[in-house]
């Protein structure tokens, strides 16, 4: 007597649950433009790596006899895989199977991937694409019971804590909606792939049952739209330019709080002193120059990965290296808005400065900060609130800061800029004030400049005399900035800084902690 027939039905029911939906419903899945789960997740990690949890889980439905006449796999497939040399959890909706809406074992592995990736202490990778619960139920045997025991702890606990603890990463590669969307928002980094992908609460049938309202899928949670909303982080132009943004990403994080992101070789002269930087910023401050461009010429060489290009557009934040030591970026973008922080601009640099303290990551800062947006927009969008909370997230930040004062600082917005210990440099194109000698001029004397023969001239003479006291040499010889430098050495600079904080980032792993904030 032996369990052959008992082994037999384990490598089936394996077998059968690679085959997700059916040969057919895999092929309208292709039609569509899209991946299967599988092939993501092959598509992601490194060959041979991937070890799946659950390969058995589903519903077999059987014959007389006892055999297996059909199985029905959970429609969620999650496991180990491994990313730049380091090991990960993957998972992700089975699309070919009920349109990605977990059956009974299906939802069981999809909550399972947080607590994988926890309690292994690795990242999370979520490839989502799916509509969450539905009406017609989950699918196999019914349970005798209904909801949850009242014990038990909410299921949304375990996301909450994933984000505290490991780098949580997640994708839009189909329609996502409900409680997928939910995920992919619950992320560090998120990021869709254009025209095959659309992320909503709910679809168009239910938004136009309910509000009376037809849109397309697309118009309704299209790329377009959520770049620009905040939904999710950056846009691929196909699955496979997805895959390569998150590895990406993960390159620049440690495992997990409790370690730090790993320092790199670089080949890239920690000295070099790029001479495009003596000139980018022009001597007129009403022209604007390129802040992506200097960042490039300040960090090591194609290291600079920006996130949320199209949100917040006053604001610039990324990940990038320093002689091989990974940063966040976080700086101001005068073409738009002069650099303002908008309530959008704002919630993105926290977001950023909150990742950092996070992971332990360093920040450098770009400064170029004309004030909060003034305006009745500004006003209705609640920007002065979401511009304070970025000032506590960065007056509270635990890792170390350096500050390089590129151009203007004015009015409360600057303290977004500066945490406690923050390295200051200068460069001597820089000025501060409570407002800009423009603005400020215009109104502080006003009856000064309407009473003179050619108010014009009397403007610009204003404002040139002022100007003269906005020089930061003033700031050197006080010790008000650490160094007041030509930049062409700030590469070479923040270098040097890396190196000196490296020891005092030992000190800072494992959870962050910070209070309430407007």
């Amino acid at each position: 007597m032996s369990w052959h027939k008992e082994a037999h039905e384990i490598e089936l029911r394996r077998d059968l649950s690679k085959q997700q939906g059916g040969q057919e419903s895999v092929e309208i899945h292709h039609a569509k433009g899209r991946l299967t789960i599988r092939e993501r997740i092959a598509g992601l990690v490194a060959p041979d790596t991937f070890e799946e949890h659950g390969e058995g889980a589903g519903f077999a439905e059987r014959d007389a006899d006892g055999s297996i006449r059909e199985f029905t796999p959970a429609n969620y497939v999650v496991g180990f895989g491994e990313v730049n040399g380091r090991r990960i959890v993957v998972g992700g909706e089975d699309f070919t199977l009920k349109g990605g809406s977990p059956n009974g074992a299906g939802l069981r592995k999809s909550i399972y991937a947080e607590e994988l990736a926890v309690q292994f202490k690795v990242p999370l990778v979520r490839m989502l694409e799916g509509g969450g619960g539905s009406v017609a139920g989950g699918g196999g045997p019914r349970p005798t019971t209904v909801g949850s025991p009242v014990y038990s702890e909410p299921r949304f606990k375990i996301i909450a804590e994933a984000m505290t603890q490991v780098p949580v990463v997640s994708g839009a590669m189909g329609p996502v909606a409900g409680f997928p969307a939910g995920r992919l928002v619950a992320s560090h980094f998120s990021v869709m792939v254009k025209e095959t992908s659309q992320v909503m609460v709910a679809g168009p049938a239910l938004v136009e049952r309910a509000l009376g309202v037809s849109l397309t899928k697309e118009e309704l949670g299209g790329w377009k739209v959520h770049t620009r909303s905040g939904i999710v982080d950056n846009v691929a132009d196909s699955e496979a330019g997805a895959f390569e943004q998150i590895r990406t990403f993960l390159s620049y994080l440690p495992q997990n709080v409790w370690q730090l992101s790993p320092r790199v070789h670089c080949d890239d002269d920690p000295n070099r002193a790029d001479e495009q930087l003596i000139s980018i910023v022009p001597r007129d401050g009403r022209i604007p120059f390129d802040m992506r461009a200097l960042i490039g010429h300040v960090v090591d060489q194609g290291s600079f990965f920006e996130i949320a290009r199209d949100f917040g557009h006053g604001q610039i934040i990324g990940l990038a290296r320093l002689h091989g030591a990974a940063v966040g970026i976080i700086a101001n973008d005068c073409t738009h808005f002069a650099g303002a922080m908008t309530a959008q601009g704002s919630q993105k640099a926290k977001r950023m400065m909150e990742l950092c303290d996070t992971f332990h990551l360093p920040v450098v800062n770009f400064l170029d900060e004309p004030g909060f947006m003034i305006g009745p927009d500004a006003e209705r969008s609640a920007a002065i609130r979401y511009g304070m909370s970025a000032v506590a997230a960065a007056v509270q930040s635990t890792v170390p800061w350096a500050t390089i004062a590129v151009h203007k600082s004015f009015g409360v917005a600057s303290a977004a800029h500066f945490a406690p210990n923050t390295y200051k440099l200068a460069w001597p194109s820089y000025e501060m004030g409570a407002l800009p000698v423009e603005g400020g001029v215009a109104v502080a004397f006003h009856k000064e400049i309407s009473a003179a023969a050619d108010p014009e001239a009397k403007r610009k003479e204003l404002e040139q005399e002022l100007m003269k006291n906005r020089s930061p040499f003033p700031m050197m010889e006080s010790f008000a900035v650490h160094e007041l430098i030509d930049p062409r050495a700030t590469r070479s600079r923040l270098c040097r800084w890396v190196d000196w904080i490296e020891p005092l980032l030992e000190e800072l792993k494992g959870p962050v902690r910070w209070g309430m904030r407007p």
